[in-house]
């Protein structure tokens, strides 16, 4: 899921077709409190869908934004005390030329044993779909570390953008990353990835292993 040498992040907003908008600013045992984010942005007080689209109601401009945002989004229909969910509903691997790798999502979190193999040098993708329920969801963030025999090797972290919740899910392709090579590259990976939002809420947390071996795996 990721290489070394990570690429510079992107902020992303994602529109009301779940099409992303871009713009320029974001083994269980050996994980210590030093890698978890920081310098997350603060924010003021939580505020329920209606209340962001009372506040600058005179702001034309804005007002068209929010509505964009918020898409066919029934309000009333809305329970404000709820907190906003977020599903990831399926994560894969596509790499130009063959089939996707398509990962089975655990509901512990943690994979046992192997969940996927890279080919050394290849060039891959990461997609996934996001279904967001109940609140608009506030700076979603993927982030993910890679440690090689117990050393942290990589870590990444990408600004998914702010979600409206609608009945499908969004749709998201990372940014093309490649694969190291050489023999020092191929072996045994650990890693944990996260998504989570600017209040630290954490949907989702991996812990799994991988492969980067001189050939794809065997389908």
């Amino acid at each position: 899921m990721t290489s070394e040498g990570s690429s510079s992040l992107k902020e992303e907003l994602s529109d009301s077709d779940g099409k992303p908008v871009s713009r320029n600013p974001s083994e269980a045992s050996i994980y210590t409190e030093d890698d978890e984010e920081v310098g997350l942005i603060q924010l003021g007080p939580k505020c329920t869908i209606k209340e962001h689209l009372e506040k600058d109601k005179d702001d034309e401009s804005l007002r068209k934004w929010k509505e964009q945002l918020l898409g066919g989004v029934d309000v009333n229909a809305i329970d404000e005390a709820q907190e906003p969910d977020v599903k990831i509903m399926s994560l894969m691997i596509s790499s130009e030329g063959r089939a996707d790798i398509v990962l089975p999502i655990p509901e512990s979190g943690n994979i046992k044993g192997l969940w996927f193999t890279l080919k050394e040098g290849s060039h891959y993708r990461l997609r996934f779909s996001i279904k967001v329920s109940n609140d608009i969801v506030l700076g979603l963030k993927y982030t993910n570390t890679v440690w090689k025999s117990g050393i942290k090797v990589d870590s990444s972290k990408q600004m998914l953008g702010t979600f409206s919740p609608q009945a499908e899910p969004y749709l998201h392709e990372m940014e093309e990353e490649t694969t190291p090579s050489g023999v020092f590259a191929r072996g045994s990976y650990s890693a944990r990835t996260k998504f989570i939002d600017d209040d630290k809420k954490c949907y989702l947390e991996i812990n799994y292993t991988f492969d980067i071996q001189k050939e794809w795996a065997k389908s």
